[in-house]
Formats: C-alpha cells, sequence, structure tokens
C-alpha cells in the first residue's frame, strides 16, 4: 500500500496532517486489510480484521466529527455550509 500525505510545517511547531488525508488513510487501511483478510491463504483471523477494522473505522469517525465540530458555522447555522476546510490534526 502506498501513501502520501500532505505535511504542514508550523515555524517552531510540530508537523501537521490534514485531517482529511488522515481519515482516508485510516478507512484505505481498514479496506485494505479486509481485502487481505478475504484471500484465502492470509492467515488473518476474520475476527481480528473485524475488529481492527471497525477500531479504525471508529477513529477516522470521531476525526470527522471532532473536524465538523469545529468548522465555523454558516449565516444559516449550519456547520461546514461555508466551504470551510476541515483543520489539520
Amino acid at each position: 500500500m502506498n501513501a502520501s500525505m500532505s505535511l504542514v510545517h508550523v515555524p517552531g511547531g510540530p508537523l501537521l496532517l490534514p485531517a482529511e488525508e488522515v481519515t482516508l488513510l485510516l478507512r484505505h487501511l481498514a479496506s485494505h486489510w479486509l481485502d487481505s483478510a478475504d484471500a484465502d491463504d492470509s492467515g488473518l483471523e476474520p475476527e481480528t480484521v473485524e475488529a481492527l477494522v471497525g477500531a479504525l473505522t471508529e477513529v477516522a469517525d470521531r476525526i470527522d466529527a471532532e473536524c465538523i465540530a469545529l468548522m465555523p458555522l454558516s449565516e444559516e447555522g449550519e456547520a461546514g455550509r461555508d466551504g470551510g476546510v476541515p483543520p489539520p490534526l
């Protein structure tokens, strides 16, 4: 699996990753695990893979929810309707 991520450098601070790229990576990894578990000779236990996929998906969902909660409200009072971009992690 190949992945590239956009790093944001804050002078005097840490490197940041855009949240949408982090959640995309987590969901892609979960999908890759599911595909690998379906292979006959993978040696992966389906129950373990299912638990790991669930955990990754839950983390991605929480990151998405936190980013939505941080988005400014539009004039209509709804988050995300003003074209804002989720903040980096």
